[in-house]
């Protein structure tokens, strides 16, 4: 088991993950950091706790509108195609940011217990 360090909104976060995924966790982890950090630039979130439900909820938004348009035989979106991510290399993404949506699902409900 490996463990990787992510920076999501100028917080660090250990993150254990399976040997030889560091690179994808960290990149899946970059992107959830630049969701954030746009969420957090607009003023839509009032403390941490809520920066993070809003940034889960907006990749969730993101993941359903995918696999609704997988589901009814839509195409990929024009960026997905165009960078060129075969359907399980996507799958396999998907499948990275709903486990690390989870994670910060968690994490925010045992910040906002502690709270």
């Amino acid at each position: 088991m490996a463990e990787v360090n992510l920076n999501i909104n100028g917080k660090n976060y250990g993150i254990a993950c399976d040997d030889g995924q560091e690179g994808r966790v960290i990149e899946v982890g970059q992107y959830v950091d630049s969701c954030a950090k746009d969420i957090s630039s607009a003023g839509a979130a009032s403390n941490e706790n809520h920066l993070l439900v809003l940034t889960a909820l907006v990749l969730a938004d993101q993941i359903k509108e995918l696999r609704d348009n997988m589901q009814h035989g839509g195409q990929m979106p024009a960026q997905t195609v165009y960078a060129g991510l075969k359907p399980e290399e996507e799958r396999t993404i998907v499948q990275s940011i709903e486990n690390l949506a989870g994670r910060i699902e968690s994490v925010a409900s045992r910040l906002a217990k502690a709270a």
